[in-house]
């Protein structure tokens, strides 16, 4: 495999002037593009011919772009991967684009990890292993994965590596990323992106430091520690440098691996309701950390039977790496956020106004556009009691689609430049376990995933409430103790549902019924 240009070139002063250059041509070239095709639309009546027009101009500058962000690696590359998934954002000329990004990650020299592990730990590598394969079995882009075996307990691990170039070059990445950016803004205020470059500025040290990782992969295997019947794995850490980490080697396959789930008898509606459990357990469990970054080359499944007892339970376990990128929900945000959903799953849009605005400011006019975001369907169906539980069509997403090429793609840009980073982050979450359970192919629809979520929502409320009762007196005064067999009541009715629902699962799949038609469930009567 290919070395990564940095490390062999060495970070001269001509190495950072090409690099800077590469990125300010292409900006240059792309704002000139867009400035001559956007005055060219204005003098076309057809509407189709304008159309051509700027999606030619799409593709020229997203393959331009595409070339530098290559060429440059590192930062960029990660730029481009998270470029990739915004389709919800960005033109699908430039996101299809970067799509090739997700594997096409720099190989460091075995050599240069060598010398890295020399001057980060002041010992040869072998001083530490007994075996340690060149060839990495992984490679991101901002590391990648050798498997090896410790010198003094013969175990098998597998050591994540930072690309040794990475540390020199991120401040000038950082800067020149915060740059194109602030330049877009300039020649086109209405396409503000310089949230994203924030949030680099702030996530990225943190990537960087595998000791944070490390100690974020703690947490979350400590807190998932205590609710077994979730099968999620997190590889033993045994030690951290701040660009090495040592941990203990859990092999799987790719969630999207759709022939190892079925020929191990694995069912993808149970691995989808499991992710929705396990990402819903971080964003409402009190002291969860989230997981910021769950792709697919984040997460891996394999075949566990022993897991499963009586006949039921999950047969397989979902192991879930690259802890670098954590953020802590405050527990008034969290709440608000609970009840924003609850209302958006029983369509109250009062309620969804008001606890939007709680939870990022959103104002009356911008509601809709945020509500469309944050669900991904159209506002018609968010509006309708009981509609987002129900499979999209191939209509609504032409309306969506249409909606985006008509305009309101500017003001979703405009409207998370004012969005609280937290909550980008957890939409990004949202985004990235939606995308997973579709690439899953499913029978059941949204519809299951939802009733997981309302139930942790649900939960989240009444502990609120709880807390509520108890600092007015003791739990067993009448008055109080109405107020708390209320609010069980509402709990215990999402859990009732949800009961409901399983078991109706259950006997579809009993009888071999494989529709995704829902209509007639227990949850839509």
């Amino acid at each position: 495999m290919e070395a990564s240009r940095g490390e062999e070139k060495g970070l001269s002063g001509i190495d950072s002037t090409e690099r800077t250059t590469r990125v300010a041509t292409a900006l240059a070239v792309c704002i000139n593009d867009y400035r001559t095709t956007l005055n060219t639309r204005e003098v076309t009546s057809d509407e189709t011919e304008k159309d051509v027009l700027l999606k030619a101009c799409h593709q020229r500058c997203a393959d331009r772009t595409l070339k530098v962000l290559e060429k440059n690696g590192g930062i960029y590359i990660k730029l481009g991967q998270h470029l990739s998934a915004m389709n919800y954002l960005l033109p699908s000329e430039w996101t299809t684009t970067f799509l090739p990004l997700q594997d096409k990650c720099p190989v460091s020299s075995f050599d240069s990890i060598q010398d890295m592990f020399k001057k980060d730990t002041g010992e040869d590598l072998w001083f530490y292993f007994s075996e340690f394969a060149e060839e990495p079995i992984g490679a991101a882009s901002l590391a990648q994965v050798h498997i090896a075996t410790m010198k003094d307990t013969g175990r098998k691990v597998a050591v994540k590596v930072q690309h040794p170039e990475l540390e020199a070059w991120a401040p000038l990445d950082l800067a020149t990323t915060r740059f194109t950016f602030s330049t877009l803004k300039r020649f086109f205020p209405e396409y503000d992106l310089e949230w994203l470059s924030s949030e680099m500025d702030v996530s990225l040290p943190k990537e960087l430091n595998f000791v944070e990782e490390a100690d974020n992969a703690r947490r979350m295997k400590e807190h998932f520690a205590k609710l077994p019947e979730l099968p999620l794995v997190i590889p033993e850490v045994l030690w951290a440098k701040k660009r090495i980490l040592v941990m203990a080697c859990e092999p799987g396959k790719r969630p999207d691996d759709l022939e190892y789930l079925d020929a191990n008898g694995i069912d993808r509606d149970e691995v989808s309701s499991t992710f929705g459990r396990i990402f819903n357990e971080m964003i409402f469990g009190d002291g969860a950390p989230l997981h910021c970054d769950p792709h697919g080359g984040n997460i891996a499944i394999r075949k566990n039977d022993s897991r499963r007892r009586f006949g039921r339970g999950p047969n397989f376990d979902i192991i879930l790496y690259d802890h670098g990128l954590y953020r802590d929900i405050p527990l008034p945000l969290r709440r608000s956020y609970a009840k924003m959903w609850l209302a958006v799953i029983d369509g109250d849009v009062p309620r969804m106004k008001k606890y939007a605005y709680e939870v990022a400011g959103i104002e009356e006019k911008d509601f809709p556009l945020f509500a469309s975001a944050i669900t991904g369907r159209d506002y018609s169906i968010v509006s309708k009691q009981g509609s987002i539980l129900q499979t999209r069509t191939s209509d609504e997403q032409q309306n969506i689609s249409g909606a985006l090429q008509e305009g309101l793609i500017v003001d979703l840009v405009q409207l998370l430049s004012r969005v609280p980073r937290i909550i980008l982050l957890i939409l990004k979450t949202n985004d990235l376990t939606r995308s997973l359970d579709e690439n899953l192919q499913t029978r059941q629809g949204p519809i299951r995933n939802f009733m997981i979520l309302a139930r942790y929502c649900a939960r989240t409320v009444f502990y609120e409430k709880l807390e509520e009762i108890r600092a007015a007196g003791s739990l067993i005064w009448p008055t109080n103790a109405l107020r708390m067999f209320a609010a069980w009541l509402s709990f215990a009715r999402v859990e009732l549902k949800l009961e409901a629902f399983e078991l109706y699962l259950g006997v579809k799949r009993m009888l071999g019924m494989q529709s995704t038609e829902f209509g007639s469930s227990p949850l839509q009567r």
